[in-house]
């Protein structure tokens, strides 16, 4: 398989949850960084299930995770791009994760119907919009606070599966010979 992480064993049951989602895509990732959505989406594409499920939680988390803004902008900019937000549903849906499932989808309603009172398209969210709109502030930054303590059970859930296949995501090599 393509993109696979290379790491040894002991790597491998010793990094955090977190850690380990994040070394499992480096390689895909460090391939599509800079490139088209084309390029993306045809790398995504040639994942296979698991990975891409990994591969877009990350996408989402790890734009989303900084700040509340930084949550707000990327929800809607996901909207707005397609197969984005099905692709990251799908992926928590593989994943069994109800939990951040539910909580993106009541954002993406509560997004969509300030969008509505506002009168505008995903494409228009910005950073700065917290900034303009108190009760949109309030209401996002509620969300973001469900959405971290969400992600942490996500983590684990993610982890617990790449532990329980690795070889869908790891090539294990002798820890004095690692090279790619």
């Amino acid at each position: 398989m393509q993109h696979l992480a290379v790491m040894d064993k002991e790597t491998f049951h010793t990094l955090s949850d977190e850690a380990l989602g994040h070394a499992c895509m480096e390689p895909v990732f460090s391939q599509i960084r800079g490139q088209s959505p084309q390029v993306k989406a045809q790398v995504v594409s040639e994942l296979g299930r698991s990975r891409a499920a990994l591969c877009m939680f990350r996408v989402m988390y790890d734009h989303s995770r900084p700040s509340a803004a930084e949550f707000y902008a990327w929800i809607s900019y996901m909207q707005a791009q397609p197969g984005y937000w099905s692709g990251v549903l799908e992926g928590l849906d593989f994943f069994g994760d109800s939990s951040m499932y539910g909580l993106l989808e009541e954002t993406r309603r509560v997004f969509e119907n300030w969008n509505k009172r506002l009168g505008r398209v995903w494409e228009e969210a910005s950073l700065g919009d917290l900034e303009r709109n108190e009760e949109l502030c309030g209401a996002v930054t509620s969300l973001y606070v469900r959405f971290q303590t969400a992600a942490a059970e996500s983590l684990s859930i993610i982890a617990a599966y790449i532990r329980e296949h690795p070889h869908e995501f790891v090539r294990f090599c002798q820890e004095d010979n690692c090279s790619l």
